[in-house]
């Protein structure tokens, strides 16, 4: 079962975390108490480490804005070329089945 943290939510932990850190805790014992996983911890720091939280929030959104602009690009190429393929004059005779 995978949980969805919200940027507030893994910034807090980040931060839960360097204090456990600057007190001489492991990587391990502190993912155990934040209930991640080491390899979570080293992706959200990556990702997160340094970011306020609206600065996280708004990174998140624009994240989403992008793959939802990449998407709208592809539709929009697909029906390009589509159009394209249907506007030559060469297209009628290629795919009707007739003769020449």
């Amino acid at each position: 079962m995978k949980k969805r943290h919200t940027p507030e939510q893994i910034i807090a932990k980040l931060r839960e975390a360097e204090i456990a850190l600057s007190k001489g805790q492991s990587i391990a014992q502190i993912a155990r108490k934040l209930s991640i996983t080491e390899q979570t911890y080293y992706r959200w720091r990556k990702e997160y480490g340094g970011l306020r939280a609206d600065q996280a929030k708004r990174l998140k959104q624009l994240e989403q804005e992008n793959a939802r602009l990449k998407k709208v690009v592809a539709d929009l190429t697909l029906d390009n070329a589509i159009l394209k393929e249907v506007a030559d004059p060469n297209f009628s005779r290629r795919h009707v089945g007739g003769r020449r």
